[in-house]
């Protein structure tokens, strides 16, 4: 197994497309990456797809409907911090409520900073960015990438 710097805040999501290797920020987003670890360990992330990915801007899953409509059932309180929106960033998805952040997320493939201030930043992907890239195109996307299972790397 690789070595995490620290396994209790570090995601691994095994996908279809290959392993995605995530570095929560508990110090910028507490609640958010709690709850991210909560539902990981849960199992409710295992088989999710990545509903809406848009070139250029971002891939997001999270939802057990698949319909970017969906959420674990509960809403998280904002979390907006000073982090920039870039390459690798985890941000929380939202309806137009700040306060509706649940259990979809996204992964940005490049420069996004207008969301700066606007949706929670919890995380980065410092390892498998090539498979993020990878993953299929769409809104919605036709038979899409999933995430196959996701854990948190203390508990491998």
């Amino acid at each position: 197994m690789a070595d995490y710097t620290d396994p209790e805040n570090t995601l691994v999501l095994e996908t279809t497309k290959g392993r995605v290797v995530i570095e929560c920020r508990p110090d910028l987003a507490p609640n958010h990456v709690a709850r991210i670890k909560e539902l990981a360990r849960s199992g409710f992330y295992d088989g999710i797809v990545f509903h809406r990915v848009i070139d250029g801007f971002m891939a997001q899953t999270g939802d057990p409907t698949g319909t970017g409509m969906g959420g674990s059932g509960k809403k998280l309180k904002a979390e907006f911090n000073d982090a920039p929106h870039q390459r690798g960033v985890c941000s929380m998805a939202r309806a137009q409520n700040p306060d509706s952040g649940d259990s979809q997320f996204f992964i940005c493939f490049g420069d996004a900073r207008f969301l700066d201030h606007q949706y929670t930043v919890w995380g980065k992907v410092v390892d498998g960015m090539e498979n993020v890239d990878r993953i299929k195109r769409g809104e919605p996307v036709r038979e899409p990438d999933s995430i196959v299972s996701m854990r948190v790397a203390a508990d491998l």
